[in-house]
């Protein structure tokens, strides 16, 4: 990325350029539209094998993403092993059972209804591969030295936004699990205390049988989502 004696302006001319009609400029925005619209959160996957060609591209895809300072503080470890997997869920559903225990609040649970989640997650050891994200809150030069990153959160969500849009295109289908708290990601994965776990992805192909909530449907039209001036 760069190295402690390279911090250098040095400009290049912009070596990608769109040249598209504005009616094309229509067309694409739309069928893009579409295409994400079909994206859906499921919970029941088949364990039919994913390349991890196909994961290697979509990862690439998460690291073409803006970051501050480009810094790119982002980590995504990708799962296929099933020993690890049921490790991995093993370790969430303990704090998932603690949050349905009580631990999330009155308000959360009965918000959750609608989605119709449990502490159990079989997805986890069902789905063919599992990428956990990490943040990096700081990096550190070859010499040990830590240098600070920027606009982290930011960053590592815009990353993720692409990861999920490229795994959607691919023709896969995802899950975002957020077990609370999640530093026993660090451990299984052998992750430094500088990166911060922000999110496990289920990734793999739908069973047959697979629902979706019905609320999942319901969004918000563009009026509320947006303003024009």
């Amino acid at each position: 990325m760069f190295s402690r004696d390279s911090l250098s302006y040095d400009p290049i001319p912009l070596p990608d350029r769109s040249t598209f009609t504005d009616d094309e400029m229509k067309d694409a925005a739309l069928a893009f539209y579409n295409k994400m619209r079909q994206r859906h959160t499921v919970r029941d996957f088949v364990d039919r094998p994913v390349a991890r060609e196909v994961i290697d591209s979509c990862i690439r895809t998460a690291g073409t993403a803006p970051s501050g300072a480009n810094h790119q503080p982002w980590h995504f470890a990708a799962i296929s092993d099933a020993a690890l997997k049921l490790r991995i869920r093993e370790e969430a559903e303990e704090e998932e059972r603690r949050f349905y225990a009580g631990g999330a609040g009155d308000e959360w649970i009965k918000a959750l209804e609608p989605i119709g989640t449990d502490a159990v997650k079989e997805h986890l050891t069902v789905a063919p591969w599992l990428i956990v994200v990490f943040a990096q809150r700081w990096g550190q030069f070859e010499d040990g030295t830590r240098y600070k990153n920027y606009y982290v959160p930011e960053s590592v969500n815009i990353a993720t936004g692409f990861l999920l849009a490229a795994l959607h295109h691919a023709g896969l289908c995802t899950l975002t699990h957020t077990p609370n708290p999640m530093r026993f990601l660090n451990d299984a994965l052998d992750r430094p205390a500088s990166e911060k776990p922000t999110m496990i992805i289920a990734v793999g192909h739908p069973s047959e049988t697979a629902t979706v909530p019905s609320v999942a449907k319901l969004k918000k039209p563009l009026d509320e989502i947006s303003s024009f001036f």
